[in-house]
């Protein structure tokens, strides 16, 4: 049998890991989990690929703006004390490992073909204009570097995989935990893109309906060609050069339409994985519900036509109103403009409500099967769950509000029912997980299946959080940016950390490591170390496989013109951290 690197760092830590199976002191309790793994952080076994090591920047910009990505220092952990929970001398030389996983979120694997995109909505954006206020409609329709999404998350897997430990403590990681959006657009295909790269051992193919050419926004196909989206092929004959080379400096790539449509076998996660809820796993475009739309939603989204412009002269109101009302109506309307093109017909665009998608969780080559999802679930059509990793107890939220609008909120059942868990879990660490942060939970819409009661937000959940002392973090996705913040009890000591991490979809598309800690000192550190994919920085030309598309697919993040005012790499203070907090005193 051949053993790798990584193979038999795991084994050596598996066999020192047997002498400190005796019990953790962490307040009034004591843990002897067989789960608990021990490492020190006095000596970093793992820097290497990760941003300890290296990180990876928007290097100068050109005259038209126009970056590659610049290799930077490795960043050190900062130490946060916001909690109240001293730094004490010595606790390196302490501290054993407690647990350690790797968290991604918002990967957005997309189809980008899929009659259902909307990337005509995103020139809004473009013009300054207010576009919806109700939906956020505008923001994000389009990338030029969507068609890439299934290589990123390829290879920020395989980066996973190449490290394989927690970096402070040297323990094997013990699972990823992937927070909502998974898919883009809540599509059949979409959903299967994403487990069976999670899962491994596939065939990937991410393509569809023609599967011998692209049909989408981004060839360079006469008729229906619009200079608002990149062209990596170039413009045709006699036609203007599109906006994104003219103005913002991008290349012209031959062949890469092809490339991305290329299957390719997914390497799959060394470790279990779950999955969480988000907004774009459950509602079209990540704002609108299925039902709302009715019949005509999956006929658009299987079928042969597809809007590339808006109708000149029809204003944004117009348009949304008609997506709403009657998309297909408006689709065929416009059939025989150079608005609208004839594409491949394909039933595995199918939108999936909640249930359908939980569904799809059971039939995976990765592990547990239904990867967090119950058989409860199955039944009554939740997404809601908890399981126990290394004696901590890990609580899953379904965030999304399937009234519609992208932010999130919980119903009234869930919340009684988290409540009822956090109760059933005092003597034990908790972490909450979700897609949306407390912040984004501020959408408080009933209006369909017959939910009357109000939905909970972000502000009662966070109060009832804070009554349990047992709970130390929150993690979620949703914003695309590297965040955390110090959830404090009012007037008293204590609190819990939320944990913010970055999306795949925008640069600098990155996962992040986390690592809970026992400092025998009375306090618990939770390390989080940024991970970035095994993209290269410079893809120096080659399209081959999906790793070097990766690398393509970050610079060319870096790039979008609506995103390159943004640092969604966060504050120093967000990144690679140590968070200190007092160990709770456990049933």
């Amino acid at each position: 049998m051949n053993l790798s690197r990584r193979d038999l760092l795991q084994s050596g830590l598996a066999v020192g890991a047997v002498a400190s199976l005796s019990a953790v002191g962490l307040g009034s309790a004591a843990y002897a989990d067989p789960l608990l793994r021990s490492g020190t952080a006095a000596a970093r076994l793992a820097p290497t690929g990760t941003t300890l090591e290296r990180t990876l920047l928007r290097g100068p910009a050109g005259a038209d703006g126009y970056v590659h990505v610049a290799v930077g220092p490795g960043e050190p952990h900062t130490v946060r004390t916001d909690l109240g929970a001293p730094a004490g001398s010595g606790r390196a030389e302490r501290r054993r490992g407690l647990l350690a996983f790797a968290h991604l979120t918002d990967i957005h694997v997309v189809d980008a073909q899929s009659p259902m995109r909307l990337e005509w909505l995103d020139r809004f954006d473009d013009q300054d204009e207010p576009g919806d206020l109700e939906t956020g409609l505008t923001s994000s329709a389009y990338r030029p570097h969507e068609m890439l999404s299934a290589h990123v998350a390829e290879a920020m897997v395989r980066a996973i995989n190449s490290v394989g430990v927690g970096p402070v403590t040297g323990i094997p990681l013990d699972f990823a935990l992937q927070t909502g959006d998974n898919s883009d657009n809540a599509q059949l295909n979409e959903v299967r893109w994403n487990i069976d790269l999670l899962g491994g051992g596939a065939t990937v193919t991410p393509d569809s309906g023609d599967l011998g050419r692209w049909e989408g926004v981004a060839d360079s196909e006469r008729l229906h060609y619009d200079v608002h989206y990149w062209h990596p092929e170039g413009n045709p004959p006699l036609s203007q050069v599109d906006q994104a080379r003219r103005l913002h400096g991008f290349p012209v790539v031959k062949g890469l339409l092809n490339a991305a449509r290329r299957p390719f076998t997914a390497q799959g996660l060394d470790m279990p994985w779950y999955s969480a809820f988000g907004n774009h796993d459950g509602l079209v475009q990540g704002n609108f519900p299925p039902a709302t739309l009715g019949v005509g939603l999956n006929a658009v989204a299987t079928g042969g036509l597809k809007l590339i412009s808006p109708p000149l002269g029809v204003s944004l109101a117009d348009l949304v109103r008609s997506l709403r009302l009657d998309y297909l109506g408006l689709l065929r309307s416009l059939a025989l403009t150079p608005m609208v093109r004839t594409v491949t017909a394909d039933p595995d665009r199918r939108i999936l409500g909640r249930s359908e998608v939980v569904e799809e969780h059971f039939t995976t080559t990765g592990l547990p099967v239904g990867h967090g999802f119950t058989e409860e679930n199955r039944a009554t059509g939740t997404a809601h769950y908890s399981f126990d990793r290394g004696g901590i107890r890990f609580i899953v939220l379904d965030t999304v509000n399937q009234n519609g609008n992208s932010n999130g909120s919980l119903d009234q059942a869930q919340f009684e029912w988290l409540g009822a868990q956090l109760a059933a879990s005092r003597d034990r660490l908790v972490i909450i997980s979700s897609h949306h942060t407390s912040d984004t939970m501020d959408n408080p819409l009933v209006a369909t299946g017959g939910e009357v009661a109000p939905r909970v937000l972000g502000p009662e959940v966070v109060t009832l959080l804070l009554e349990n002392p047992q709970v130390i973090a929150w993690i979620n996705g949703h914003t695309h940016t590297n965040q955390v913040w110090a959830r404090r009890r009012d007037g008293l000591p204590g609190g819990f950390w939320e944990i913010n991490t970055a999306s795949h979809a925008d640069f600098p598309q990155q996962s992040r490591l986390v690592e809970i800690v026992d400092n025998r000192d009375g306090t618990l550190s939770l390390f989080t170390t940024m991970l970035d994919h095994d993209g290269p920085a410079a893809y120096g030309g080659r399209i081959q496989d999906p790793v070097s598309l990766a690398g393509l697919a970050r610079e060319l993040s870096a790039n979008d013109w609506q995103e390159r005012e943004n640092d969604r790499r966060g504050s120093v203070g967000a990144r690679n951290v140590e968070l200190l907090i007092m160990a709770p005193a456990l049933a």
